[in-house]
């Protein structure tokens, strides 16, 4: 077992990570399911579950390699970070391009979900990158 601060503090992230996702995803599964009719959201591209899955895995992944470069050279972690989230936008975009280059009435809650998630998982990602540069 790794007890080196960097792990612990990838942990702790990793687990602040979980936590938030958990009760976004929870939150926002009840809204689309109570909200939405059953044949819309059988229409959409991506389900609820899948979006948060993908974007939990980008997430785990962006503080995995924030956690590595924090333990090599703290002043980079602001850069890498910046990158993997640009680099995280552009995957995304091309991932869901079907989602966004529709233009009937039925998929708008699909891409106001989509964006909600990328905006929440950024957000969370924002916090966790300025607890790494808090924790010096």
């Amino acid at each position: 077992m790794n007890n080196s601060p960097y792990f612990k503090q990838f942990l702790k992230s990793a687990a602040y990570l979980f936590i938030c996702s958990g009760i976004a995803f929870s939150v926002n599964f009840f809204v689309v399911t109570n909200c939405l009719s059953k044949s819309e959201l059988s229409q959409w591209v991506y389900s609820v579950t899948t979006l948060y899955s993908i974007f939990f895995v980008f997430s785990l992944i962006i503080m995995s390699v924030l956690s590595f470069v924090r333990k090599k050279n703290l002043d980079y972690v602001g850069y890498t970070f910046l990158i993997a989230t640009s680099l995280k936008m552009t995957i995304a975009y091309f991932l869901f391009r079907p989602i966004l280059k529709a233009t009937t009435h039925e998929v708008s809650a699909e891409k106001t979900n989509f964006f909600i998630i990328f905006i929440s998982f950024l957000a969370i990602e924002t916090l966790l990158t300025i607890r790494i540069l808090n924790n010096k």
